[in-house]
């Protein structure tokens, strides 16, 4: 990118205004969810009553292309749909950006094929990019198997896709999507956070997939042309992460408030909103959690308009949503931290969504696309050194 380009790209950015309809729903079901998140952590799955609910509100299809009766948001609207619904449950908000994102295939799709996975509104895709299964070329197709773990809302999804490395080939995978009942549930989801989200593993044996279900990330290009499409699945995942993160930080600094305005902590006349050290803590968590919010929303906002004059976007604009989301992450993680730590004995409670909020995040901090390593990646970018970029 030129400095012409990039000095114009800089002064004509505005940040998005998020108010779009799948924003304000998500909040109209702020209560449903939070009531329904201690049944969710209980039975290892998103409620089907929320499925429902989520299906209903087009939460699923928000990537899913307007030709196809999808909602194909925009990006800032994506993740304040997500941000909205981890606010009230962290799992349930994670199931609602996997199921999301992956709406993201039928851009790739042929327009049959897209229909036959995305035409009917209710249905749910999931799955695993991480290339952990094998596929043999044959006639029309792939024979694939494979077992991946991390499969968040297997169990409510009825497409499934799954990254492959093609037998015989380079180390360049291939994504393939399957219908659920082609693919085993393998029961292993017993975790520290993020309960409720069915994280299982999945499993195919010797399924044949169609070439016309088949596509490679890094090589094919998206056959839909809005710039959500112009978006490089793997950032938007990241930032899609991140957003669920921000909303369980919300989450955290919202309980340790009413908290502190009701609790007299042992042996202490004053409540603890009045110790100075909690005051500082809670100004410290939300200092930080908006400044890890505004890069994320920046970053994405000025991808956006890249992507929507109809430009690809550009390793730096790429590089710095993946720092945005690893960032937002990282900072949404400490200000979890903080309130769960100014919350004092109260925070480890079962009872406590202090415990929720802590336990979630830092399951969320553990996926590989908001890891340290991306750090590395564009640190690498930013210093000038030669660079695998294909990931980002």
């Amino acid at each position: 990118m030129n400095a012409a380009v990039a000095r114009e790209q800089r002064l004509s950015y505005r940040p998005p205004r998020v108010t779009a309809a799948l924003v304000d729903a998500a909040r109209a079901l702020f209560p449903r969810i939070r009531e329904a998140a201690e049944i969710g952590d209980r039975e290892r799955r998103l409620p089907a009553e929320l499925v429902t609910a989520f299906t209903d509100a087009g939460f699923f299809r928000a990537c899913v292309p307007r030709t196809l009766g999808g909602e194909e948001a925009d990006a800032a609207t994506l993740l304040g749909m997500i941000e909205e619904i981890a606010r009230a449950d962290g799992s349930a908000g994670w199931c609602v950006m996997i199921g999301a994102t992956t709406g993201l295939v039928a851009g790739y799709l042929p327009d049959d094929e897209a229909r036959a996975v995305y035409g009917d509104p209710s249905v749910v895709t999931g799955g695993v990019l991480a290339p952990r299964g094998t596929a043999t070329p044959v006639a029309g197709g792939y024979r694939v198997s494979g077992r991946w773990p991390f499969a968040s809302g297997c169990q409510h999804s009825a497409w499934l896709v799954g990254g492959c490395l093609v037998e015989g080939s380079g180390p360049e995978p291939v994504t393939v999507i399957f219908p659920a009942a082609d693919v085993e549930v393998v029961d292993t989801w017993t975790v520290s956070g993020l309960c409720g989200t069915g994280s299982h593993d999945i499993a195919v044996r010797d399924v044949f997939v169609p070439s016309a279900r088949c596509f490679s990330l890094v090589r094919d290009r998206p056959r839909q042309s809005g710039p959500l499409y112009r978006f490089a699945l793997f950032g938007l995942l990241a930032a899609s992460i991140a957003a669920v993160t921000v909303g369980i930080a919300r989450a955290a600094i919202e309980t340790l408030v009413d908290l502190a305005g009701g609790k007299r902590p042992t042996g202490s006349r004053r409540m603890l909103a009045e110790r100075a050290m909690v005051q500082a803590e809670v100004a410290r968590a939300e200092a930080t959690l908006r400044s890890a919010r505004a890069f994320l929303f920046e970053a994405v906002g000025q991808a956006w308009h890249v992507a929507s004059a109809g430009r690809d976007l550009g390793v730096r604009e790429r590089a710095i949503m993946r720092l945005a989301a690893t960032s937002a992450t990282t900072g949404a993680a400490a200000a979890v931290d903080r309130a769960y730590d100014a919350g004092g004995g109260t925070s480890i409670y079962a009872t406590s969504r202090l415990q929720r909020c802590f336990r979630d995040v830092h399951a969320a901090t553990q996926h590989a696309m908001v890891a340290p390593a991306t750090l590395e990646l564009v640190g690498r970018l930013l210093l000038g050194l030669e660079t695998d970029t294909a990931m980002l």
